[in-house]
């Protein structure tokens, strides 16, 4: 933590500086640029997934650059020391023409944009169509910054079909049962996953939900928690005002439900400790009728079950489609591209364009399938590809430069059997109608920045004390009645809705 506070400072101090730097040799760059037919020369610096780099003169690379009228001059970072090598060239000043940034809502990077660093975007994506189109409105909002305006486009990601509750249809259909669309209907069936043998094996041996939690939220039961709050996250606009979602009267009732669920054995007796692995395990042996998940991690779970059970189908790894109404939606992005100042006007408005240009399909499949003949052949009429042969050309690593996010990834997959991707696309069209996003994703609050991982922690233990029967429901109002009036929340929330407010002024 030290390390990258201090990094964060030599960033604050040295930003002038480079911003002085870049007005200083803008000039020269424009009139470089001068030849708006010429190949875009730009350095970018982005993350690295894989062992090892694709070479400067990667054959993918190559017919991307071409593709894009481009010369790009790559720096691939290791994913494990991606950060901190982010700190030190935000630090230097010395920042490439395109730079993915990990987590833009950083003090870091937010410092950096104060103090004009970074290109504002927000005027310049409308003159872009697929840069509007094939990112997801979603994903434009919650990776604006305080002031609500993009410094970054968004490395997309499927918004819908976030994690929620996947049950297994086989067991409902052997009791005769419906999947459940409120709370009072999942605890009935839950409490016959329980009581009423669902594999028919003949044993008192079923888990009706695998469910765990981790230090700082409620993991796989913040599902249920929404599902009596509405709320996605760790706040909720209610009357115009952000109020923490573990203080709202809802909450009571949603930690009175989970602790029925465990007083009853409906989630396993150790789920406070238990491993996420562990519940995993339990999903993969055949004994727990219902997990957390997405619908797009159905090969990592039916093969082993079909070996217990052989009976099971792709598609009784079955989606909820809504429990009272609520189902969570994903931020739909994962870090931003961003583009230094120094870089001048025209030369940043040639960058969007290849990135545009680059999330055409015909330009974004050439790292999707690789170059034909080598990557992949033709056979009646389609794409077999080599996926070896693909990494080893280094075609996915691109996908950490541009990015074209299937809306359906994180439910289906071309490898699944047509049945399970119609049934999960089905699901996932009736999920989005009322899939709620979690709003305070990139809001500032200097406070909630000091106060609120401290008061997280606390909220959780004070749960999982509920939970277990350690603390009463009494407890529980006396808790939530002092925490309120703390003057840290207080001003937390008042941040909060201003944050809320302001981002979502600018249009």
């Amino acid at each position: 933590m030290w390390k990258r506070n201090l990094l964060a400072s030599l960033a604050a101090a040295t930003v002038m500086g480079s911003v002085l730097t870049a007005c200083g040799d803008g000039g020269k760059q424009a009139s470089g640029a001068a030849d708006a037919n010429a190949p875009l020369e730009l350095s970018i610096m982005t993350i690295l997934l894989s062992p090892n780099p694709p070479a400067n003169d990667n054959i993918i690379k190559q017919a991307i650059e071409k593709a894009t009228n481009s010369k790009m001059n790559i720096q691939w970072v290791s994913a494990n020391s991606y950060t901190d090598k982010l700190n030190v060239t935000l630090a230097s000043g010395d920042i490439p023409d395109l730079v993915y940034i990990d987590d833009p809502f950083s003090a870091n990077f937010r410092n950096m944009v104060n103090q004009g660093a970074f290109w504002d975007l927000t005027p310049y994506i409308k003159d872009y169509p697929n840069l509007s189109s094939k990112i997801s409105e979603t994903a434009w909002t919650l990776s604006k910054m305080q002031d609500g305006k993009n410094y970054g486009i968004p490395r997309p990601r499927p918004a819908e079909a976030d994690r929620f509750f996947i049950i297994r249809k086989d067991w409902l259909d052997n009791l005769g049962l419906k999947p459940p669309t409120t709370t009072d209907e999942l605890y009935n069936v839950l409490k016959a996953f329980k009581e009423k043998d669902p594999d028919k094996n003949g044993k008192n041996d079923t888990i009706p939900f695998t469910a765990t939690v981790n230090p700082t939220d409620m993991y796989d039961l913040q599902a249920i928690e929404g599902a009596f709050t509405g709320a996605n996250g760790n706040w909720k606009l209610v009357d115009g005002k952000m109020q923490f979602t573990s203080f709202l009267p809802e909450e009571k009732q949603a930690l009175q439900y989970i602790k029925k669920l465990y007083d009853e054995k409906l989630i396993p007796e150790d789920f406070a400790s238990m491993k996420i692995s562990q519940a995993k395990d339990q999903f993969k042996a055949g004994q727990a009728g219902m997990r957390i998940d997405k619908a797009g991690t159905m090969n990592d779970f039916v093969p082993a079950i079909q070996k217990i059970q052989p009976s099971m189908k792709p598609t009784d790894f079955y989606p909820l489609t809504s429990i009272n109404g609520y189902n969570p939606k994903g931020p739909g992005f994962a870090g931003i591209l961003a583009i230094p100042k120094k870089v001048p006007e025209d030369k940043m408005k040639r960058i969007l364009k290849l990135v545009d240009t680059w999330m055409n399909d015909d330009v974004f499949n050439i790292q999707q399938f690789g170059i034909e003949g080598r990557d992949y052949t033709v056979k009646d009429g389609q794409k077999v590809l080599d996926t070896q042969k693909l990494a080893e050309d280094g075609g996915p690593d691109f996908n950490q430069i541009v990015y074209v996010a299937d809306p359906y990834a994180s439910s289906t997959k071309n490898y699944f059997p047509k049945e399970a991707n119609d049934l999960y696309k089905q699901i996932q069209d009736e999920r989005a109608k009322s899939s709620v996003a979690d709003i305070s994703i990139g809001l500032y609050s200097p406070t909630a920045m000091q106060y609120l991982p401290e008061l997280l922690k606390d909220v959780q233990d004070m749960k999982i004390k509920v939970i277990l029967g350690r603390e009463s429901m009494d407890a529980w109002d006396q808790f939530v009645e002092k925490m309120k009036n703390d003057p840290n929340v207080v001003k937390m929330a008042q941040e909060m809705t201003d944050a809320y407010q302001k981002r979502n002024a600018v249009k």
